[in-house]
């Protein structure tokens, strides 16, 4: 508990990265004991999916974010191995569409929110909204923002805000920072250059934007700050070992779902426990 509690950011706070070890092992058991308590939670991530399904009144957002090659996609194998794949929806967001851009900036996000009864994952989010465009606001912003001051503390007043209507209509939100050093991030980016299958991930876009890494910095720390809520908690997950980085998420995933404690219904017509089939 101690732990989640350090990598939890409290509401109203500072948030300064650089107190926050990419490689810590605070807290952690050993590798081969990690991974098995990792499974372990992860099969009762799955048993309670099942529950909240059968419930059918609340549902769960885990929103993962971080920057290129931090492993989002491989959270998402790893501690979602045993939920049932009708009960969990994973949303990519990329850049926005045309017909996305000439809507709000939350408009894209809404309509992939889980359903009740249902885990949904967001691999970024609408959080990009105040990270990269940020970064690249004089390219990515619409231009009559550009000039407005308090565009970005309006923006996190508006996710708040947001975030507080899916509590209020039973969603849990959970936000996952995972955070890498910039010298993993490149080894991570060297590996993919190295092995022919993850060839596919390479894009030019990763290596110019290393070249931000101090303005992505500053555009984490100034969201995470303002939009870590009671009820919609950051987490900086220390993401340079991957078994570390599946650990802690996992740990979190599971406990919020026991904490929701979701209850199937109880069955109403008793004859089907004794009627006989054909």
């Amino acid at each position: 508990m101690g732990v989640l509690k350090d990598l939890r950011i409290k509401p109203g706070g500072r948030v300064k990265l650089k107190d926050y070890d990419p490689a810590a092992l605070d807290g952690m058991p050993e590798r081969e004991a990690a991974d098995a308590q990792t499974d372990t939670w992860t099969q009762r991530i799955g048993d309670l999916q099942d529950k909240l399904y059968a419930e059918g009144r609340r549902s769960l957002l885990i929103i993962l974010q971080g920057l290129d090659a931090s492993g989002k996609d491989g959270t998402v194998r790893r501690v979602f191995d045993h939920v049932n794949p009708t009960g969990v929806q994973v949303t990519s967001f990329k850049t926005p569409t045309l017909l996305e851009r000439r809507h709000d900036f939350l408009w894209r996000c809404h309509a992939p929110v889980p359903a009740r009864g249902d885990i949904g994952v967001f691999n970024r989010s609408y959080y990009e909204e105040v990270l990269i465009v940020r970064v690249h606001a004089d390219e990515l912003l619409r231009p009559e923002l550009r000039d407005c001051k308090d565009v970005w503390e309006t923006r996190y007043r508006l996710i708040n805000d947001f975030e507080k209507l899916l509590e209020t209509n039973g969603t849990r939100v959970l936000k996952f920072m995972l955070h890498i050093s910039k010298d993993e991030q490149k080894r991570r980016f060297i590996a993919r250059q190295q092995d022919p299958e993850k060839h596919w991930k390479l894009a030019a876009g990763d290596f110019a934007e290393r070249q931000y890494w101090g303005d992505y910095t500053k555009a984490y720390e100034e969201a995470l700050a303002a939009t870590s809520t009671p009820l919609s908690p950051w987490y900086v997950i220390p993401a340079n070992r991957k078994w570390v980085r599946n650990y802690h998420i996992a740990h979190v995933v599971c406990k919020a779902l026991e904490e929701m404690d979701p209850q199937p219904p109880a069955l109403t017509d008793k004859k089907l426990l004794t009627m006989k089939f054909a």
